[in-house]
C-alpha cells in the first residue's frame, strides 16, 4: 500500500510519527466512457481556455480568485498556511464512540508507526483498549482540514475522517408527515425487530448486484450483437392493506421476500 500522508500524533507530550493509509477500496465494476457512434474512448483534456491548447500536469497550478484577480498557490504556500496543521494531528479530547453520529462519518484509515514511534504507538492504542474511548483531533488532509477520530483495532490504531457539523444538511428541509404510530402496531413491529435480530457480521452481506452484472455482460458479448432476455421483477401483494394485519403476516413469515425474480 501506498501511503497518503505522513506526520504525527500529538498525544499530550508524546510524539508519535505514523504514515496513513487507505483502509478501503472500491468493489465496483470499471467502466470506460465510449463514443456511440463507434465505441471510440473517450479523453479528457486539460485545455486553455484561452489558447484552446491541452495543458499538461506539471504546467498546472492553483489558484484562489481574490478581489477579481487570481493568488497563485504552491503546495509550500498550503503548508506555510498552518505548519503544524499539515504535519500534525494534535488530540484534543476524548469520549465514547457512541456519542458520535454516524453521520459524520466518511473515510477511515489505517495509521501505521514509524520505527522510532512504536513504544509510543502501542502505549496509545493499549490505553484506548482499556478505557474504551475514542481520541479526536483536526489535521490538514489534501489542502482541507478535517476531524480525526482515532480507535484501536486488533493491534492497529484506526482513524475515520469526520465531517464538520457545518457540512451536514438539517433533516428539517425535508417534507415529513407528522403522523403517529399507533401503540399495538409499535408492539407488533418491535416482536418483528426482535425476531430479525442477530449479531453483526459483515461477511454476511455480499455484493451480488456486481456478480450478476459481471455475469449479464459475459452474456451480451456471447449473444454476439442479440437482444439479452431481460428477468422481470413481480411484485407480491399482501392480501390486506392493514399496516396491523401485514406486521401480523410478516411475524408468521418474515423470511418470505416481497419480490422475487422469476
Amino acid at each position: 500500500m501506498r501511503s497518503l500522508w505522513t506526520g504525527s500524533i500529538g498525544f499530550g507530550l508524546v510524539n508519535i510519527p505514523i504514515k496513513l493509509y487507505a483502509a478501503t477500496q472500491e468493489s465496483s465494476l470499471d467502466f470506460d466512457m465510449l463514443d456511440k457512434k463507434d465505441n471510440a474512448n473517450i479523453r479528457f483534456q486539460r485545455v486553455n481556455e484561452k489558447t484552446g491548447k491541452e495543458v499538461k500536469w506539471e504546467n498546472i497550478v492553483k489558484g484562489y480568485m481574490l478581489n477579481d484577480k487570481y493568488v497563485v498557490l504552491t503546495d509550500e504556500d498550503f503548508e506555510k498556511a498552518s505548519p503544524e496543521k499539515t504535519k500534525m494531528i494534535e488530540i484534543t479530547q476524548f469520549c465514547l464512540q457512541e456519542e458520535i453520529d454516524t453521520i459524520y462519518y466518511e473515510n477511515a484509515y489505517y495509521l501505521e508507526p514509524d520505527k522510532s514511534g512504536s513504544r509510543a504507538y502501542a502505549l496509545l492504542r493499549d490505553a484506548l483498549e482499556k478505557t474504551g474511548k475514542v481520541a479526536l483531533g483536526t489535521y490538514v488532509l489534501r489542502n482541507k482540514e478535517t476531524i480525526a477520530m482515532i480507535k484501536p483495532t486488533g493491534n492497529a490504531l484506526m482513524l475515520y475522517k469526520l465531517r464538520f457539523k457545518h457540512e451536514v444538511r438539517a433533516h428539517s428541509e425535508l417534507k415529513i408527515p407528522s403522523t403517529k404510530s399507533k401503540p399495538a402496531e409499535v408492539k407488533v413491529a418491535a416482536t418483528l425487530i426482535e425476531q430479525l435480530t442477530k449479531k453483526f457480521d459483515i461477511s454476511a452481506f455480499k455484493d451480488v448486484y456486481n456478480d450478476k452484472l459481471l455475469q449479464f455482460i459475459k452474456a451480451k458479448a456471447k449473444a454476439k450483437g442479440k437482444t439479452v432476455a431481460k428477468p422481470t421483477m413481480k411484485v407480491v401483494h399482501t392480501a390486506s392493506s392493514d399496516l396491523m394485519e401485514q406486521l401480523k403476516q410478516s411475524l408468521g413469515g418474515h423470511k418470505k421476500t416481497t419480490r422475487k425474480a422469476s
